[in-house]
């Protein structure tokens, strides 16, 4: 069975840095390049949400995505009510969308309902651990220390992403990989931009290594633990905020 592709882009580093506008840095291929137009900028725009470069109480109006995005207000139009149904903007009358807010005590609930899904399918895949795609899932790992390393955080969150929908795809349930990028999505990770360069960005980074290791040692406990706390950060590090050592 394939893993689901994850199809989520996220804008530039130097949008996320630069204070430049995010209507004016949202990360796009030309509209002649899209197969789908309106998926491609409903995933620009949510990534843009999930990783802070369009803030909470942001408005966006479906005019100024059409014309930065170069193209006719009616795909846009379509990404932003489908946007409105998954919780990332609410209607605002003659203006546009404003960006939702997620509260802390909503993040929690996201990580809750992660870390239930996610750690026994990790304890459960420490018993036996396929040989296939361990070639792979290493070399995102590598992918997401180098983009750590580099301080590209884009980089960092779109590999991270495939990371975790490819381990989560071994266990042979496509509903619970929609289920986990959907929760994803619906994340808000408001401290990321300042873990650049950080060493808590680094210890993040490594986790993915380290549990492919517990993994392939065949340490269901160990690994479960790992991932429970992996996804923690969402509300620690990933939030801004401090965690426990």
């Amino acid at each position: 069975m394939n893993t689901p592709e994850v199809c989520l882009r996220f804008p530039t580093r130097a949008s996320l840095t630069s204070g430049v506008p995010m209507i004016d840095a949202l990360d796009f291929k030309p509209a002649a390049q899209q197969s789908n137009l309106r998926a491609t900028i409903e995933d620009s725009v949510a990534a843009a949400i999930v990783s802070g470069g369009l803030a909470a109480g942001e408005l966006v109006s479906v005019p100024a995505l059409a014309a930065r995005f170069e193209v006719s207000a009616t795909p846009v139009r379509e990404a932003m009510l489908n946007l409105e149904k998954l919780g990332f903007v609410e209607p605002v009358r003659n203006k546009g969308f404003r960006v939702t807010h997620v509260s802390v005590e909503e993040l929690r609930q996201i990580v809750e309902v992660r870390q239930m899904l996610e750690v026994p399918i990790v304890r459960e895949l420490a018993v036996e651990f396929p040989e296939a795609p361990r070639a792979e899932l290493r070399e995102l790992a590598t992918q997401i220390d180098a983009a750590s390393a580099a301080g590209d955080l884009p980089l960092y969150l779109a590999v991270d992403i495939e990371f975790h929908a490819k381990l989560l795809g071994l266990s042979g349930n496509e509903r619970l990989v929609s289920i986990v990028t959907a929760l994803r999505r619906q994340t808000r990770l408001t401290g990321l931009t300042e873990m650049l360069g950080s060493e808590e960005l680094t210890a993040s980074s490594r986790e993915h290594a380290d549990l492919l290791v517990l993994l392939e040692a065949g340490k269901a406990d160990e690994a479960a633990e790992l991932m429970h706390r992996h996804i923690g950060h969402v509300v620690g590090w990933w939030a801004g905020l401090p965690e426990e050592a």
